[in-house]
């Protein structure tokens, strides 16, 4: 069975994808994260949110596959990484949330679109738009 990561709207600890990039680590360790997620883990988002939060993927990724709940990674998310404040949260949450409108990463969204047959969707304006409908969820 080929699994889809949860929605990238989820929040832990206010931010943004950060119990997407744990489920899709735990996913894949059972073998289970449909193919089109493997190149991009620890990379993309994953990546940007790992450095925002001032810890390496490959140290969340062992922490997360140790075991506990997402709200013990965070706590040792927060012990370990860089100190974060209400500022950085809408920062986070407003970069990531509005990738792909408007910006550099436009034509990498538009590709995308396009490779999954979703080019005439002009209503998703985002790659969290994107990844809504392209996992078979209704978009926000």
């Amino acid at each position: 069975m080929s699994l889809r990561p949860i929605t990238a709207f989820t929040k832990l600890g206010g931010f943004y994808f950060l119990p997407r990039t744990l489920d899709k680590i735990r996913v894949h360790a059972r073998g289970e994260l449909h193919l089109d997620h493997h190149a991009f883990l620890g990379k993309g988002f994953d990546g940007r949110l790992c450095h925002f939060l001032g810890i390496s993927y490959e140290a969340l990724r062992l922490r997360t596959l140790a075991g506990g709940s997402d709200d013990e990674i965070l706590h040792w998310i927060q012990e370990r990484g860089r100190k974060t404040s209400d500022v950085d949260l809408l920062i986070w949450n407003g970069f990531s949330s509005k990738r792909g409108w408007r910006d550099d990463a436009t034509p990498t969204l538009e590709k995308q679109k396009a490779e999954s047959g979703l080019a005439h969707r002009a209503d998703l304006l985002t790659f969290f738009d994107y990844y809504e409908v392209d996992e078979g969820r209704a978009p926000r």
